[in-house]
């Protein structure tokens, strides 16, 4: 749902206006809560699957290796490698919009993140949902 709001507006964005500004912010806060989600779903599969959720002052980087990391006799990979790579993008985004806020985010960076966006949103849909296939057969079990 997220994903088709922030590619709805994004023809707006990148119409050269006076608002322009307001709409990037938009994005990027937009941006920022799709990520958020995502990591929300993370802590919640290291709490109680891995059992093992980073608590070093890198957490957030080390959740985001921890997903896409299979566990011997616990879980596979929850996200390939590659889609750990790219989410890392904007997860350092999404760190930027939070601590610095949007003012610093260059329209150049949204602008990468926004063409990323459907093509990886399109893959992890793809494992998140392989994933809940595997706990399914896991509570069968």
């Amino acid at each position: 749902m997220l994903c088709k709001k922030l590619l709805r507006i994004w023809p707006q964005v990148q119409t050269v206006s006076a608002e322009q500004d307001v709409y990037l912010d938009s994005v990027a806060l937009n941006l920022h809560s799709f990520y958020s989600g995502l990591e929300r779903l993370f802590v919640l599969i290291a709490r109680h699957v891995d059992q093992n959720l980073p608590d070093s002052e890198t957490w957030h980087r080390d959740l985001l290796h921890q997903m896409s990391r299979e566990l011997i006799g616990i879980r596979p990979g929850v996200i390939g490698a590659e889609n750990a790579v790219n989410l890392d993008g904007f997860r350092q985004a999404r760190h930027l919009v939070r601590n610095v806020y949007t003012i610093n985010l260059a329209a150049e960076r949204v602008v990468g993140l926004m063409l990323a966006l459907p093509g990886l949103w399109n893959k992890v849909q793809v494992e998140l949902l392989a994933f809940a296939d595997f706990l399914e057969e896991l509570a069968k079990a």
